[in-house]
């Protein structure tokens, strides 16, 4: 009974990460990795399952704000970075498939590039054996409420596909009571324009759910 709950409470905290495929998904820590898998920033999650292309992990960290030294610092600002990485497990040893990385730089005012904490599936809409990787995030360079850009990095195989565009911030109510809205437009790439439907339709979906700007 005990072993059903817990079963029963991973599902309701990560349901967001799941397969249509059986692929064996599994939320893994930083102490579960294989030797060999290399990344910058703090560890967020990971995830691990075996499809058509092998056993495959995926992880994600970012930084939080702080200073790299690398950049180039004009207007004594900050910096915020985020990372993703792919890695295949094959007898033992790794290899990188594909790595995301985007940053904010010299930020002078405040600065945020983050992954949404509850969006990180992983699916195969279009049952080929080989699983989607979703990846959601803001970044931004401000001292207002304006909106944030808002990226959906999916890859399937080393094939990526991209949406960008800016989340939504309320921007007040006019004499009427009517509410307005600034931001949540997008685009799409050219891999999403003449890929799948599903996959178009789940971008989508994943953007409206994760549109509105939620302040801390």
């Amino acid at each position: 009974m005990v072993y059903r709950f817990f079963i029963i409470l991973v599902f309701l905290v990560y349901g967001n990460v799941y397969s249509q495929n059986s692929f064996g998904i599994k939320l893994i820590n930083e102490k579960a990795l294989p030797k060999g898998v290399l990344f910058e920033g703090k560890f967020l999650d990971a995830v691990r399952w075996t499809d058509s292309i092998g056993d495959n992990i995926v992880i994600r960290t970012q930084t939080g704000t702080h200073i790299n030294k690398k950049f180039d610092h004009e207007n004594d600002g900050r910096d915020a970075e985020i990372f993703a990485y792919h890695y295949l497990v094959e007898k033992g040893n790794v290899k990188l498939l594909w790595k995301v990385y985007d940053f904010i730089k010299d930020c002078p005012v405040d600065v945020e590039a983050e992954f949404f904490k509850d969006t990180f599936p992983v699916t195969d809409l279009d049952n080929d054996g080989i699983a989607e990787v979703w990846l959601m995030y803001k970044k931004v360079c401000h001292g207002d409420v304006s909106p944030c850009d808002m990226k959906i990095i999916m890859y399937e195989d080393r094939q990526k596909y991209a949406m960008r565009g800016e989340n939504k911030v309320y921007g007040g109510t006019d004499e009427k009571g009517k509410k307005h809205y600034i931001g949540g437009d997008y685009t799409f790439d050219s891999a999403f324009d003449e890929g799948s439907v599903v996959f178009l339709a789940y971008a989508k979906q994943l953007w409206q759910k994760n549109i509105m700007q939620k302040w801390d």
